[in-house]
């Protein structure tokens, strides 16, 4: 799926009366099929422009424009029908603690289900071996059946990473899906969520603090600040000198810079 934002202005949802924009003036276009990671110190409106992007939040003004649908501009049961082709995974994977890991997964497709599938998908998961396939690239297989309140953190969120991979959606929007995880499954998972969204032609967006893994990884870069786009750029173009400016407000992340990318150089 494509998507073009024009002028995106937003607030935060629980904003407070005079409250600073979350976004100011954003715009960028998006071709079917590419791989990008979003990045920038915390509260520069990350999160805001996915949720944006994703139809799950409606900006101040600007135009949205997901595979030449402007989502704000169609019915009800039209919007519910787009969002079908779309899946976006927050930060903390919304999985119901009492839920077996298997049901959670199968609840990705419930857009496909029906009123009558989707009910019977609580009592017998109605995808249990794709459930099970998916999870075995996240070496995560033998935890099919567990309750997820017995998941670990990282656990949680793998799951919350299979959960992307069973569905059908063309454009995956995915939110800081790392925070939980080693550097060694990070590597693992973020390679193997762009493999499969290569496989598959899917469109993905992905928020990270990791700057070393969003620019070893991803062919291009989106920097934000202060809720505005600071630069648009493949990560070969990428200088210590831009990331520095895009950090240099906050000193505690400009220092894991300096310990995770600056020192490789």
């Amino acid at each position: 799926m494509d998507l073009n934002l024009q002028n995106i202005i937003a607030y935060h949802p629980a904003r407070e009366q005079d409250e600073v924009f979350a976004l100011k003036n954003v715009s960028f276009q998006v071709k079917a099929g590419e791989h990008i990671a979003i990045i920038g110190p915390s509260g520069s409106g990350k999160t805001t422009l996915l949720q944006i992007i994703a139809a799950a939040m409606k900006p101040a003004s600007g135009v949205v424009s997901l595979g030449k649908i402007n989502p704000w501009s169609i019915s009800g049961g039209a919007l519910r029908q787009l969002r079908q082709r779309l899946f976006y995974a927050p930060q903390i994977p919304p999985l119901p603690p009492r839920q077996r890991v298997v049901t959670s997964l199968s609840a990705s497709r419930l857009g496909e289900m029906g009123f009558g599938k989707s009910i019977l998908n609580l009592i017998y998961p109605q995808y249990s071996q794709d459930a099970f396939n998916t999870l075995s690239l996240f070496d995560l297989s033998e935890k099919l059946w567990s309750r997820v309140d017995r998941l670990s953190g990282g656990e949680r969120q793998r799951v919350g990473l299979a959960k992307i991979l069973m569905s059908r959606a063309n454009l995956w929007l995915v939110d800081e899906p790392l925070s939980a995880l080693d550097p060694k499954r990070s590597r693992q998972a973020i390679q193997m969520l762009i493999a499969e969204a290569n496989k598959r032609g899917v469109t993905l967006i992905v928020t990270l603090h990791q700057v070393d893994v969003a620019t070893k990884e991803f062919p291009r870069v989106i920097g934000l600040h202060a809720g505005k786009l600071e630069f648009d750029l493949p990560s070969a173009d990428i200088t210590k000198h831009i990331l520095q400016n895009l950090y240099a407000q906050s000193e505690h992340e400009i220092t894991q810079l300096e310990a995770h990318v600056f020192s490789a150089e």
